[in-house]
């Protein structure tokens, strides 16, 4: 029932929405037939489809007619503007809503030889579309509002179990970083002049370790700080691949200077390795493309792996592309976007 057949409309929903639509005629055909047994010597049905829809379906469907681009308009259309611009767009449909619904009911009935109000009478014939016009997108409103309530609550508790993650992770590796730092130092020392290579890699890992330490420490860092950083992780699993790992870096200098979230990038290639080199006899290729579009910076990180058919599979693969992910919601209200690259493999976009 919770499955969306329509511009995210739910099952559930859909049939809520007729519910309301059906009691609604219902209760207005049931005050019709009884304020007409009054003054009517002959008794018009009270049950029965022809009686349902000449007493209020009909009338109640153009209703649902008329309402459907309406909706449409406001709430999928133009949903990205400010709420108080779509509620003013009211005052110019309704009475399109009115006259339009109004002529069309009128025009059915006579063509079908059924009675509808005449005269001074006719008011009430504007008078409630106007009052249902009003209560339906009122309603319409509320329960807009009560769903993006709803997932602003359920990303608060998604950042509140991915800071507990966080600090749970950071329990189990209490080990000071100062002294990771220095053993690694002492390792390098400890390493006779011949094996340069492995001197080489044990000091771009304790590069790793003092970024990640500083980086702890700070709300921001230059482009040209998390891309060093991550230019030395992608070293290290070069040793690992060797011939089967290429990489290609294309950020102009002139972004170097731009102030992004600390470790933002590292998490997204480590995903490219893990999911696209690692599972591919062949290897591939991963790229880092950064550019300014509209004054917003533009990232791309690709690689030429196998791909993965289901993407939203990823993020239940750990925690980084989750949390990265939130980050960037959190921070930016940005998404983290997983696309197949061409001419294979994945790419991760998003923008700052």
């Amino acid at each position: 029932m919770g499955n969306k057949v329509i511009w995210g409309i739910t099952v559930r929903e859909l049939l809520i929405v007729l519910s309301f639509y059906i009691v609604s005629a219902f209760f207005y055909h049931l005050t019709v037939w009884s304020s007409s047994a009054q003054y009517s010597t002959t008794n018009s049905a009270l049950l029965g489809l022809k009686a349902f829809v000449d007493g209020g379906g009909l009338q109640y469907g153009i209703f649902l007619l008329f309402t459907i681009p309406i909706w449409w308009l406001i709430f999928i259309k133009l949903k990205p503007i400010k709420l108080w611009k779509r509620l003013l767009l009211h005052m110019f449909f309704l009475p399109i809503f009115i006259y339009t619904a109004q002529i069309l009911y009128y025009y059915v009935c006579e063509a079908l030889g059924w009675f509808h109000l005449e005269g001074s009478a006719q008011v009430w014939d504007l008078y409630i579309p106007a009052l249902f016009y009003l209560i339906q997108f009122g309603i319409f409103h509320a329960y807009e509002h009560y769903k993006e309530n709803q997932k602003k609550l359920k990303l608060e508790g998604e950042l509140k179990q991915a800071a507990l993650k966080s600090e749970l992770a950071a329990i189990k590796a209490q080990l000071n970083p100062h002294f990771l730092y220095n053993v690694f130092n002492t390792i390098n020392a400890s390493v006779p002049p011949k094996q340069e290579k492995t001197r080489q890699l044990i000091a771009t890992l304790s590069d790793l370790f003092r970024y990640q330490l500083k980086a702890s420490k700070k709300e921001l860092v230059t482009l040209e700080e998390e891309l060093d950083f991550v230019k030395k992780y992608l070293k290290l699993e070069k040793a690992r691949f060797e011939e089967r790992l290429n990489i290609e870096i294309n950020v102009p200098e002139s972004l170097y200077k731009e102030q992004i979230p600390p470790m933002l990038l590292q998490p997204l290639v480590e995903n490219s390795v893990k999911h696209g080199i690692s599972n591919n006899l062949k290897g591939g290729t991963i790229s880092i493309t950064i550019f300014k579009e509209a004054e917003k910076l533009k990232f791309e990180i690709a690689d030429t792996g196998i791909g993965v058919e289901d993407k939203e599979s990823l993020f239940n693969k750990g925690i980084g592309l989750t949390n990265t992910r939130l980050r960037l919601l959190k921070m930016y209200q940005s998404k983290l976007e997983v696309l197949d690259n061409n001419p294979q493999g994945l790419k991760i976009s998003f923008v700052l």
